[in-house]
C-alpha cells in the first residue's frame, strides 16, 4: 500500500512537472526573461524610444522635469541622522552637486542645535569616478565604542548585491589588506575588531533557492575568507540567513537569524564562553525590534501564550543564551485601532512609534516597575502627523523624530520623555498649500471592512475630477501619508503636480499592509489576496459615490508587490479605472518563484507549483489573466534592468502581451537603479515628469 501510494505520488509529480514545462513552452515571451540578452535589450530600447517619443517632447515635460529635479535636489532638506558615534553623528546626503551622495559627520551638539558642521567622510560620486564604477551607497556599519573601523557597503548600479570594504574613519580611507567581500547579497557584522560574522556566496551550494546566503562563517583578520569557520547553516529551501548586532550599553550583542520563510525565523544566540550559536526560544514568528538593559524586545506577529499578536514582549538575553527558563514580560499591547510600527532604544528608554487609525503617536517606555514591568508614557510631538523614529541619542535618552503631513513639510525633533520636543531642523514649504486640504475617509469594502484613505485636493473643489490612487497592500508594509513632494514613492513630486492641476490624489490603506497590525496583513495573505483588490475597488467606488471622481477617470498606482495589485485591479475592473502606473512590478505569478528572489515570497502569495495554491493564485495572476477582446486602461510600466529582486521579465512580458492584444502601453526601463529604480535624483525627476505627462494625456484628455 505504501509503495503504491509513493508510485502514485511520483506519477502525480511527473504530471505536474510536465504541465509546468508545457505552460512555459506556451509562453511566447519567455525570451524577455533573458535580462541582458541582446534580443531582449533591443526590445527594451525600442519600447523606451517609443515612450520617449510620446512624452519627452510634450509641452510642459521639460518644465516638470526641471522643477522635479530642483525639488529633489533642494539643499533645504532634512539632514537625516545616521549613526550617533559618541559625540559625533553621521548623515548621508544627496543634492545637485552630489547626485550619488556624500557620507559625512558633524559634532553631535552642533547637529542637535540645528547648526551642524559637516566633514565629508566618503564622496560616492568622486569614488565612482576614481574607480570607474557606478557606485550606489548602501550604508556603513562602524564598530563601537571608538567607531574607528567601518564596513562600507556600495553597489554597482544599485543592485541589491553589493561590495563590502573595510574603511578607517580616522584616516578617511579604505584599509589596505582590510576585510573585503566581493559583490554578493551578503550579510555581515562585526563580532569584534578583528572578527566578522559573514553570510555570503561561498560558491556552489552555499545559496538558497531565493538567491540569498545560507551559511554563516566566522572570519578572522589576516586570514583568507576561504579559511573562515562555519558557525551556522540553513537549508537550500530557506529564504536565507543573516547576521546582525545590537549595542546594549558597552556590550555588543551579536545574533543570527535563520529565515526559514519570509515570516518565520529561528534566532540563534552565542552561547556564553564558547562562541557557538544556539537556537533560542524566541517564537519563530516574532521579530526582534531592540535590545535594552539586557532585554531583547520582540514583536509578536502571531499570538503567543496569553499575549496577543501585535504586542511587544521583553526577554532577558543572558538567560536566553544560557538556555535557562525564560520569563516573557509584556512591554506594550496596542489598542484595536493601533499598530506598533517603529521601535528603538536609547540607554534607559524604549521608544515606540505606533499608528492610531494610520496617524502617528510616540510612546516612551521604561523598565522601572516592580518585577521588571514596564511603564508607558505618551509623548506629544505633532498632532495628526506621520512620524518616524530617525534615530536615538543613547546617553541622553533622546529620540530623533521626523513629523510631516501631506501639506506640512518634515520637521526633525529631538524628543525627551518630558518637556516640549526641540526642533532640530524644520523645512520651509516647497509649495503653497493654502488652497489645498487633506481628508481622512473610510470606504466600505466588499466584506464590510472599513478601509481608510487620505484624500488631497484643492479647497472648495467640486467633482468629479481625475484622481490618482496609490496603494501597496502586502508584506506588512503600512502606507503612511507624507509630504506631497515625496508621494507616491519613487515618483518624487508627482502627487503635488497632480493636485496643483486641480485633480485628486489618494493614498489608500488597503489590507495586506501593517496599518492595523498583523491581522490587517493576514487578511490579504495567500488565498485572501482578493481582499486587497476589493479594498482598492472600494476606495475607487467611494470616490465615485461621493462625487470626487468618476468611472474611467481614476488612475491607480503601485510598485513591486503593488504591481500585482494594480495588474489584478485593472483586469477585474477595466470599467472603473482610466489609467495605471506600475513600477518594478510582479506580474507573472505562475513563474515568480523561479525568478531572482521570488522564491522568498511564497509565504506571502503561495506556491504556484502546488495545485492547491495555484487554484487561488490563477484567479488574479496579472500576466495569465490578460484577455483578448477586453479593452484595458492604458498602463505606464517603469523598472530597472539592474533590479535583482523583482525580475524585469515580469514587466516586459506583461507589456508585450498587452500590446499584442491591442492595448495602450507606455514602457520605460532604466539601465541602473536596482529595485528602487532611481540611482539618482535625475532619474527620479524624469520619471515624475513622464508619469505626470502620462496621467495628463490619458485622464485629462490632453493628448
Amino acid at each position: 500500500m505504501i509503495r503504491a501510494s509513493l508510485a502514485a505520488l511520483a506519477l502525480g509529480s511527473s504530471f505536474l512537472a510536465a504541465a509546468a514545462a508545457a505552460q512555459d513552452t506556451q509562453d511566447p515571451y519567455l525570451w524577455l526573461e533573458d535580462i541582458e540578452g541582446q534580443k531582449a535589450l533591443d526590445w527594451v530600447k525600442r519600447e523606451n524610444a517609443a515612450t520617449d517619443k510620446l512624452i519627452r517632447g510634450r509641452p510642459g515635460f521639460e518644465k516638470d522635469r526641471e522643477r522635479a529635479k530642483a525639488i529633489l535636489d533642494d539643499d533645504r532638506q532634512i539632514a537625516e541622522p545616521g549613526e550617533v558615534m559618541g559625540d559625533t553623528i553621521t548623515s548621508f546626503w544627496r543634492d545637485a552637486t552630489n547626485p550619488r551622495g556624500i557620507w559625512r559627520q558633524s559634532p553631535l551638539d552642533a547637529y542637535l542645535a540645528g547648526k551642524p558642521v559637516w566633514t565629508t567622510l566618503i564622496d560616492v560620486d568622486a569614488l565612482g569616478k576614481a574607480e570607474k564604477q557606478s557606485w550606489v551607497w548602501h550604508g556603513a556599519d562602524c564598530l563601537a565604542p571608538d567607531y574607528k573601523r567601518c564596513l562600507v557597503s556600495i553597489s554597482p548600479g544599485g543592485t541589491d548585491a553589493d561590495v563590502v570594504r573595510e574603511w578607517d574613519r580616522t584616516t578617511k580611507s579604505f584599509v589596505a589588506d582590510g576585510f573585503t567581500l566581493p559583490q554578493a547579497k551578503s550579510s555581515v557584522t562585526w563580532e569584534n575588531a578583528d572578527t566578522l560574522l559573514v553570510a555570503t556566496d561561498y560558491g556552489a551550494g552555499s545559496m538558497t533557492a531565493s538567491g540569498y546566503p545560507r551559511i554563516v562563517k566566522r572570519w578572522k583578520r589576516g586570514t583568507p575568507l576561504s579559511a573562515a569557520a562555519t558557525v551556522a547553516e540553513g537549508e537550500a529551501a530557506d529564504v536565507g540567513i543573516n547576521v546582525f548586532a545590537f549595542m546594549d550599553g558597552d556590550r555588543r550583542r551579536t545574533m543570527i537569524s535563520r529565515n526559514k520563510t519570509f515570516y518565520t525565523s529561528d534566532i540563534l544566540l552565542p552561547h556564553p564562553g564558547d562562541g557557538d550559536f544556539d537556537r533560542s526560544v524566541i517564537p519563530d514568528t516574532a521579530d526582534i525590534r531592540a535590545v535594552i538593559d539586557g532585554q531583547v524586545i520582540i514583536f509578536l506577529n502571531e499570538p503567543y501564550a496569553d499575549f496577543p499578536a501585535g504586542s511587544l514582549l521583553a526577554l532577558p538575553l543572558d538567560i536566553l543564551a544560557s538556555g535557562g527558563q525564560v520569563p516573557f514580560v509584556p512591554v506594550m499591547t496596542p489598542t484595536k485601532s493601533q499598530a506598533i510600527e517603529n521601535v528603538a532604544a536609547s540607554k534607559n528608554v524604549l521608544w515606540v512609534k505606533a499608528l492610531d487609525d494610520v496617524e502617528g503617536k510616540l510612546f516612551a517606555l521604561r523598565r522601572d516597575q516592580p518585577n521588571g514591568r514596564w511603564s508607558q508614557t505618551e509623548v506629544p510631538v505633532a498632532a495628526n502627523a506621520t512620524m518616524s523614529i530617525a534615530g536615538t541619542v543613547d546617553d541622553r535618552d533622546l529620540a530623533l523624530i521626523t513629523a510631516e503631513t501631506m501639506l506640512m513639510p518634515p520637521t526633525l525633533y529631538a524628543v525627551g520623555e518630558s518637556g516640549a520636543p526641540r526642533v532640530v531642523q524644520s523645512l520651509p514649504a516647497t509649495f503653497d498649500a493654502k488652497d489645498m486640504r487633506v481628508e481622512k475617509r473610510f470606504a466600505t469594502s466588499k466584506d464590510g471592512t472599513k478601509v481608510p484613505y487620505f484624500l488631497v485636493r484643492k479647497q472648495g473643489a467640486t467633482g468629479p475630477v481625475p484622481a490618482l490612487v496609490h496603494a501597496y497592500g502586502g508584506f506588512r508594509a503600512a502606507q503612511t501619508p507624507g509630504y506631497l513632494t515625496g508621494q507616491p514613492y519613487r515618483a518624487g513630486p508627482l502627487g503635488l503636480f497632480w493636485v496643483e492641476d486641480g485633480n485628486a490624489y489618494v493614498l489608500a490603506n488597503i489590507r495586506g499592509g501593517g496599518e492595523y497590525g498583523p491581522a490587517w496583513h493576514q487578511a490579504a495573505l495567500r488565498e485572501k489576496r482578493q481582499n486587497s483588490f476589493d479594498d482598492l475597488h472600494a476606495v475607487a467606488e467611494d470616490l465615485v459615490a461621493t462625487g470626487v471622481s468618476a468611472k474611467g477617470k481614476i488612475a491607480i498606482s503601485g510598485r513591486s508587490n503593488g504591481g500585482v495589485l494594480v495588474g489584478a485591479a485593472m483586469e477585474q475592473r477595466p470599467d472603473l479605472y482610466g489609467a495605471v502606473i506600475s513600477g518594478s512590478p510582479l506580474k507573472d505569478m505562475k513563474r515568480y518563484n523561479k525568478l531572482l528572489a521570488g522564491a522568498s515570497w511564497v509565504a506571502e502569495y503561495g506556491d504556484p507549483d502546488n495545485p492547491d495554491d495555484w487554484a487561488f493564485m490563477s484567479r488574479y495572476s496579472p500576466y495569465q489573466n490578460i484577455r483578448k477582446g477586453v479593452k484595458y486602461p492604458p498602463i505606464f510600466l517603469y523598472l530597472s534592468t539592474k533590479d535583482d529582486r523583482v525580475h524585469p521579465g515580469h514587466a516586459r512580458k506583461f507589456a508585450a502581451r498587452l500590446t499584442e492584444y491591442g492595448n495602450t502601453v507606455y514602457y520605460h526601463e532604466y539601465l541602473e537603479g536596482g529595485h528602487s529604480v532611481g540611482a539618482d535624483h535625475a532619474e527620479d525627476a524624469v520619471r515624475a515628469a513622464m508619469l505626470h505627462a502620462f496621467l495628463t494625456m490619458e485622464l485629462a484628455g490632453k493628448k
